[in-house]
């Protein structure tokens, strides 16, 4: 695939919450500002979002990640939290409270609810997560964006993340919580001694993951958690095969700049599983697809640039860049450096 002949059709981006609903966001201005090389606003984006953050509260099956993409793009994101509603309210909350209901740590906004209400209502008529999500997305994606873009969830089936903590109390000297509860109400401030995917080896990727790799001229890895967001969707049999057996190239973003991540708590993560932070050992973490790796490049922030050479010996095409997310230009910069990495004569 040369910068010379090629066009990009179709991108298929594998996304977390608020990192890859951001980059998205810049994606689409430099599709459609002609920033990024081959692209227009008629290429289609299919979004294959991590679905492991997911659980069930108060009787609601709530989707963290496919929420945050839905309303980021939707314009309806609160955009200082990065997550919700905006101009959200919480009576509802209060009202729980004051009844005593657990979890307390873990609030729904009174917009947000309506979602996960239609969500929880569809999935117990028979609908599965694919349709429930498409429905979802007439309201928040098809008005400004029509069929440009299609947000699908990893899987249909249910598979959660648990991190295990220290818990000196317990006999076994650890216990195990979901990850809402890690994240939400532990603040990620205690280290994560393991992390566990629950019902991912028994998953199946949802209708259209699969295709949607096969098919794409681009396939991308955005600024999202390496472990908890790109690798779960990455961890789902058949997704890892089909990312490597693509004919596309492969190009990721690092989520770590300097010493640690922009945001969120790749850094936890990556120390669960005994990877060095830095963005040069996430980009070996995911590996050059020639070792069997999922990666043709790896764009580096700036900072980073003394970690090239490493990545370049581990057979990754790399390159430094700015890759702070301050606006949808800067963003869409990133798109384009991302998409010039892999395109471009070597």
């Amino acid at each position: 695939m040369s910068s010379s002949a090629s066009t990009l059709r179709r991108i298929t981006v594998l996304s977390g919450g608020v990192g890859g609903a951001r980059f998205l966001q810049g994606l689409f201005h430099g599709l459609r500002s002609g920033v990024v090389p081959g692209g227009s606003a008629d290429t289609e984006v299919t979004v294959v979002a991590n679905t492991a953050d997911d659980w069930w509260i108060h009787g609601l099956k709530v989707c963290p990640d496919l929420d945050t993409v839905m309303y980021t793009l939707g314009d309806g994101i609160d955009v200082e939290r990065g997550w919700g509603r905006r101009d959200e309210t919480w009576s509802t909350r209060t009202e729980l409270e004051a009844y005593g209901v657990e979890p307390t740590w873990f609030g729904l906004g009174d917009r947000d609810i309506a979602t996960h209400l239609v969500r929880t209502q569809m999935l117990e008529a028979g609908y599965t997560l694919s349709q429930v999500t498409e429905a979802l997305c007439r309201r928040w994606l098809a008005p400004a964006y029509g069929a440009s873009v299609r947000l699908l969830p990893m899987s249909d089936d249910r598979v959660e993340t648990h991190v295990a903590v220290a818990d000196p109390d317990s006999p076994s000297g650890r216990r195990v919580v979901h990850f809402q509860e890690y994240w939400v109400r532990l603040r990620a401030a205690v280290a994560a001694e393991a992390v566990l995917v629950v019902g991912q080896d028994a998953a199946t990727p949802a209708p259209g993951v699969l295709e949607a790799v096969a098919e794409a001229d681009l396939v991308v890895l955005p600024p999202s958690n390496p472990v908890v967001s790109v690798g779960t969707i990455l961890g789902v049999p058949g997704v890892r095969d089909a990312v490597r057996a693509t004919s596309a190239p492969v190009v990721g973003l690092s989520p770590i700049v300097g010493p640690s991540h922009v945001h969120g708590m790749a850094a936890q993560m990556l120390a669960s599983i005994g990877v060095e932070v830095s963005a040069g050992a996430v980009g070996e973490h995911y590996g050059a697809r020639a070792a069997g790796g999922v990666l043709n490049g790896w764009l580096v922030d700036e900072r980073d640039a003394a970690q090239l050479s490493r990545l370049e010996q581990a057979g990754i095409r790399a390159a430094a860049v700015p890759l702070m997310m301050s606006d949808h230009d800067a963003t869409a910069a990133m798109a384009a450096a991302a998409v010039s990495l892999v395109t471009a004569p070597a």
